[in-house]
């Protein structure tokens, strides 16, 4: 059965993304801040099928596990406008399925990704998605908004957070307005970084 997860960076106080998402301005202008660690690891730039990275360190190993465990991955309509003209081709991989009120064919890209435009509901798009997955687990991508949705709904097994030592002070919540009253968390792994700290929960549903 696959597992629903996510696994995603914040900043210290808490931030997903900065103010002013836009296709202009991916994730508020903030990726450098929060996933700094992940863009020096090799893991990542080779995942992309480029050429990058200072390092091969236990930080890229966990880059390389969470691509290996994903079938297939969901995201909300702002994070694929910000990703659609810049990400390379076949970046996921996988199956993609995307929130959205737009109506629009699926995106078939070289590879092995192809992105499915999801009009009727985390549900539904769960449910194509453990179908893609095939045993994987599947990842909710973000963003936040997205997350949120499948917190609220008690549909998240576990989630791996990466919290940069910034603060950011202003921008887009990680876990703003979740229902605090839907899960039981375990701490399962606390994983020191020189410019990270990883943090892996299991969650339980009441």
């Amino acid at each position: 059965m696959s597992q629903i997860i996510f696994d995603c960076g914040i900043s210290l106080d808490g931030f997903f993304a900065g103010d002013n998402r836009s296709p202009s301005n991916p994730m508020g202008g903030v990726s450098g801040d929060i996933h700094k660690w992940m863009f020096q690891q090799k893991a990542f730039w080779k995942h992309l099928n480029m050429a990058g990275g200072e390092e091969d360190s236990a930080d890229g190993k966990l880059i390389e596990a969470v691509f290996a465990k994903t079938g297939a991955y969901i995201m909300g309509k702002r994070m694929f406008e910000e990703g659609e003209a810049v990400w390379p081709e076949d970046l996921f991989k996988a199956d993609v399925y995307v929130l959205t009120q737009e109506k629009r064919a699926p995106w078939i890209q070289k590879g092995s990704t192809t992105f499915y435009f999801i009009n009727d509901g985390i549900h539904s798009a769960l449910a194509k998605a453990k179908q893609s997955a095939n045993g994987k687990a599947v990842r909710i991508q973000g963003g936040a908004n997205t997350i949120q949705q499948f917190l609220n709904a008690g549909l998240i097994d576990e989630f791996f957070i990466h919290v940069a030592p910034v603060f950011l002070g202003s921008g887009i919540r990680l876990f703003e307005g979740i229902d605090k009253h839907k899960f039981d968390l375990t701490i399962v792994d606390v994983i020191s970084s020189k410019l990270t700290t990883h943090l892996r929960y299991k969650m339980t549903k009441r």
